[in-house]
């Protein structure tokens, strides 16, 4: 049965139910979100869903609470937040009425499980501190969601209603943004790996715009390949290949002698007509046309190679 309320609780809001709330209301969006902790509102009922408060768990009555003793945890014993909750029983379907691709949806859903919503989990059940981001704790997610909250001495009665709608908004550009990063990987993959198969024993890989490769060719297995190629506004760049995901080491870089030059002085330095910028730190280059960022690439491929011979 669609339900008429999305029920939370009331006062001060977290990263959890506010999330959770970004999902149920873009799959019920007739339904009103009622926020508040009278036993009237947070009992479970046919005409509502209830979650992050009311003290129980329970998909079939639809109350997705984590408060209370024997809380819900994953299979692995880790804790579940109200987030976590709603994304196990409606993030397939929200990820449907986002317009994904229905193969792409299990895995989607299981990335975001995995490097967005169990962080939430971890943090709102004290599992995680914060603090494990360092300096930048102040900047996680959950931390940002909760400035959001109105002072103290706010006199304004609404003041909390209306500052849980105004995160609501951000929240949900925040997971729309996150999910639609992981689509777009997932569609640069499937050109990637057919980019792949046309390189074939080439040492460059050309890709028909700028895109997240280094994944997918890593999967593809193609460990000859040291350099991509790809148009870029008006210009087309010259990209290196990290070794491995973590880390900034490349298979190989570009030329010492093209470091931190432009223009005519990179011409001079490689003899390609129209090669624009190298950078110093030798992972990334530009030409003005398709065939310099070519040439460029195997005259790279050519140093790298002599390299590894000396």
């Amino acid at each position: 049965m669609t339900p008429d309320f999305l029920v939370t609780h009331s006062g001060g809001f977290h990263a959890d139910e506010l999330l959770s709330s970004v999902v149920l209301t873009q799959l019920f969006p007739q339904a009103h979100v009622v926020r508040s902790r009278s036993p009237e509102w947070i009992t479970p009922g046919t005409d509502r869903i209830v979650y992050d408060v009311g003290g129980a768990y329970d998909a079939d009555a639809r109350i997705f609470d984590h408060h209370q003793r024997g809380a819900p945890l994953r299979e692995d014993g880790q804790p579940y937040s109200s987030f976590g909750l709603i994304w196990k029983h409606y993030g397939h379907a929200y990820l449907a009425a986002r317009g994904l691709p229905e193969a792409h949806i299990d895995t989607i859903h299981s990335a975001l499980d995995a490097s967005f919503v169990l962080p939430i989990d971890l943090m709102d059940n004290g599992a995680m501190s914060p603090a494990v981001a360092g300096p930048l704790a102040v900047l996680t997610l959950p931390v940002l969601l909760e400035t959001l909250k109105p002072v103290f001495d706010e006199p304004d009665p609404e003041a909390l209603e209306l500052a849980f709608h105004a995160a609501l908004g951000i929240a949900r550009s925040f997971l729309e943004a996150k999910i639609a990063g992981s689509a777009a990987k997932l569609r640069a993959e499937d050109i990637v790996l057919q980019a792949v198969v046309d390189a074939g024993e080439n040492r460059v890989l050309e890709l028909p715009m700028g895109m997240p490769f280094r994944s997918a060719v890593m999967k593809s297995g193609a460990d000859h390949l040291l350099f991509v190629v790809h148009p870029r506004d008006k210009d087309w760049c010259l990209t290196g290949i990290r070794r491995a995901d973590e880390g900034f080491e490349l298979r190989a870089d570009l030329p010492a002698a093209w470091a931190g030059l432009t223009n005519g002085e990179l011409e001079a330095a490689c003899g390609v007509e129209g090669a624009s910028f190298c950078h110093n730190g030798r992972f990334i280059a530009a030409a003005k046309t398709r065939k310099a960022a070519l040439t460029m690439a195997e005259l790279a491929v050519s140093e790298a190679g002599a390299a590894t011979q000396a």
